[in-house]
């Protein structure tokens, strides 16, 4: 069942498509059917830059269990790091 839920945010990062890098400033994360994955529904993750056109968008499709894997790792990764570290602000 797709939830039609999309969470928006906006970020300050980079990222790598077919013409090469671009800035990214926001990724969508919603349930839904994939595009490529061998799935009937994934959490979908699209990173983009909509001032860049179409062509500036990352996307990515993970089962619910890589998803929730992303998430501590990111988590972990962060809390191993000092504080600020990888911040804007640095």
């Amino acid at each position: 069942m797709c939830t039609y839920q999309t969470e928006r945010i906006e970020i300050d990062g980079s990222g790598k498509g077919a013409t090469g890098w671009f800035g990214l400033t926001n990724a969508q994360v919603y349930v839904d059917h994939p595009v490529h994955a061998q799935y009937a529904h994934t959490v979908n993750i699209d990173f983009t830059n909509p001032a860049a056109g179409p062509a500036a968008r990352v996307a990515v499709e993970l089962t619910e269990e890589a998803a929730r894997a992303l998430a501590a790792a990111i988590n972990a990764a962060l809390a191993a790091a000092p504080p600020g570290l990888a911040s804007a602000t640095q």
